[in-house]
């Protein structure tokens, strides 16, 4: 007979194994010595020992289900009940015993992250949803629109939730899409309605632009050009393949026509520099006969450089009141002269001086009649000239008032 710690061979071959319970038979070996058969047995105890020690890691440092940890145990265990191997199986149960253990506290770790991720995914979901359910009142088409799609992106990225919730949130979820999508689809279908109209309009004043074109009547039709300008604005945007095209066409005509005023306009201005610079001229000419000597000579020169400044035509706008103003002076001091010649040599100046005074109230009455009708027919050119001729009177009556009151004293 042979035996150790664990276990013993009786003499007819039967193997034995030592537990808490009293010896188990393990098997019976007739193949050979007894000392074979406990070395076989006692590898199968170092197998299960490798077996548990292999499970023990795949529990610790794996992904390995409870539900599979536990049947691999209780196959293990299966076997150790058996007291099929010698060794210390009291041992195995008690490692297997904590390994069962360290499952279901595995287990109830992966139950409690599973219920966290949960949570935390239906908070997740629920955050999504509010954002869609405020993006679907959104008129931030292109925003709105790319959020919501990544919005979708996101929750197909989440856990799924228990049926029910996770089918009532995507309900909520879903009905945001679609009512934006609906919304944004209205916008754009009026939108199209809108510039439908717009290009409408829009080649009616095209029409138009290109009617007024050759047009030579420079005032009103820059005019209605700016009117048509407005109109332009005020009717929208076409769609993007017409828009173009119809503004092409419509600053066309405009240049066209502006093009036209602008070569003619810089030919009128440069006439009329050339003009000033006549005037200019004769000006100066005037300003020579001041102080008068000969008043005889003086009066003549004037009367002949005037035929020539009345044959001139117009200056620019700007420069006209300071070359008439020049010409009014030089004709305010010949009549100035004239008067003082007057009083000098006439014995019955009195008589002449209430003759003149009477002659020029006439003329600045009659003066002052003729650009108050030109003002009132809208020929504000010709009201302007008549209101520096009747300065001119005036200020000869004025001084033959004095005069007259001179006289009187």
């Amino acid at each position: 007979m042979s035996s150790d710690p664990w276990g013993r061979v009786d003499e007819t071959g039967t193997v034995y194994v030592r537990t808490a319970d009293g010896e188990q038979v393990v098997g019976s070996w007739q193949a050979g010595s007894p000392e074979e058969a406990l070395a076989y047995f006692e590898r199968k105890y170092e197998g299960l020992v490798v077996e548990i020690g292999l499970l023990e890691r795949r529990v610790r440092t794996t992904d390995l289900s409870s539900k599979d940890a536990q049947t691999a145990i209780g196959h293990i265990r299966e076997q150790v009940d058996a007291h099929h191997a010698v060794g210390d199986l009291q041992a195995l149960r008690v490692r297997l015993d904590k390994l069962v253990e360290s499952v279901e506290a595995r287990r109830e770790e992966r139950r409690v992250q599973k219920a966290k991720q949960s949570d935390e995914a239906r908070h997740a979901k629920e955050a999504l949803v509010v954002e869609a359910e405020e993006l679907a009142a959104s008129e931030q088409w292109r925003s709105a629109g790319e959020r919501l799609r990544a919005l979708v992106d996101t929750w197909k990225g989440l856990p799924r939730l228990d049926r029910k919730s996770d089918d009532e949130l995507w309900h909520r979820f879903s009905h945001a899409r679609s009512a934006f999508s609906k919304r944004r689809k209205a916008h754009f279908a009026s939108l199209d309605a809108q510039r439908e109209e717009a290009r409408r309009t829009k080649e009616r004043l095209v029409s138009e632009a290109e009617a007024l074109s050759g047009s030579t009547d420079w005032g009103p039709t820059a005019a209605r050009y700016r009117d048509l300008m407005a109109d332009w604005k005020a009717a929208g945007r076409a769609q993007r393949e017409h828009e173009d095209d119809l503004w092409n066409r419509f600053r066309g005509a405009q240049d066209v026509f502006f093009a036209a005023r602008s070569s003619l306009f810089a030919e009128r201005d440069a006439e009329q520099s050339e003009n000033l610079k006549v005037k200019e001229g004769l000006v100066e000419e005037a300003e020579k006969l001041v102080p008068v000597g000969d008043l005889k000579s003086a009066r003549a020169a004037f009367r002949s450089i005037n035929e020539r400044w009345e044959a001139v035509g117009h200056v620019p706008r700007e420069a006209r009141p300071r070359v008439e103003g020049r010409m009014q002076a030089v004709e305010r001091a010949l009549a100035e002269s004239e008067e003082t010649e007057w009083r000098r040599t006439n014995p019955e100046a009195r008589a002449r001086a209430e003759g003149l005074t009477g002659q020029l109230q006439a003329a600045v009455d009659k003066l002052r009649g003729q650009a108050e009708a030109a003002r009132a027919q809208g020929n504000n050119a010709k009201a302007d000239k008549l209101e520096r001729e009747l300065e001119g009177r005036q200020a000869l009556l004025d001084q033959a008032l004095k005069g007259l009151q001179e006289f009187g004293g």
